[in-house]
């Protein structure tokens, strides 16, 4: 085969793979992740199931997939809002990462309920995922890295005696380079951070907060303050 009919069999494939993700995030949009099927997206798409298979060999491939391009679409609008403002103050940076985690998920809200929503039945993530999954953390742990200069303030309160033994087993495994207190504060707001994404994006906060965008940013400001980062002066 010469390489003008390899090139247009490897265009086809992507048009074709394409194709198939989209199909399967209008399912599930429409019928949630647990009914994903791909008899039913071959179906749709004029396909025959053993066609599709070529594509993706189960269910289970297809949805890593789905959730690997999730991570790495909340990831780069992540890595974008930072960019946008790398050179302001810890605070301002951010801010700006949990602000483009927000936006996205409202962008794309069954995406989001895909990688942090309600676990699909029977599945298990592979290995394949936690590299896109952490780049929101990545940005974030960089932050606080790059505060240590001198624009942070004390992480309190102080770890309490029963948890220093496991807090000391997160720093060394997620970031030895940082004091473990700011490594315990910064696993609390991340998950405070998809807390307050969730809660918005899935109803909770309905007749509870009603400006939302100016509450989001008031607490993931609280969030910084909590893992020491200060105003830039």
């Amino acid at each position: 085969m010469n390489s003008s009919a390899r090139g247009v069999r490897a265009r086809a494939r992507i048009e074709v793979t394409a194709a198939i993700k989209e199909e399967a995030r209008r399912q599930l949009a429409a019928e949630g992740a647990a009914k994903l099927s791909l008899r039913a997206v071959a179906r749709e798409l004029g396909m025959v199931s053993s066609a599709l298979y070529r594509y993706f060999p189960s269910r289970d491939d297809l949805l890593t997939a789905l959730i690997i391009d999730a991570y790495d679409s909340l990831g780069e609008s992540a890595e974008t809002a930072h960019a946008a403002v790398v050179d302001d103050g810890p605070v301002r940076r951010w801010v700006a990462v949990c602000e483009g985690v927000r936006a996205w998920a409202l962008a794309h809200p069954h995406e989001y309920a895909l990688i942090y929503g309600s676990p699909v039945p029977g599945y298990s993530a592979p290995q394949t995922t936690v590299p896109p999954a952490a780049r929101v953390g990545t940005l974030l742990l960089g932050i606080a890295r790059d505060a240590q200069d001198g624009r942070t303030r004390p992480v309190e309160p102080a770890l309490p005696a029963d948890l220093r033994a496991e807090v000391a087993r997160m720093a060394s495994d997620l970031a030895p380079d940082l004091p473990p207190e700011v490594v315990a504060a910064l696993v609390a707001a991340w998950a405070q951070l998809y807390g307050l994404v969730g809660f918005e994006l899935f109803g909770q906060f309905h007749r509870v907060v009603e400006d939302r965008e100016p509450f989001f940013r008031h607490a993931v400001t609280r969030l910084a303050h909590g893992v020491g980062l200060a105003e830039a002066e």
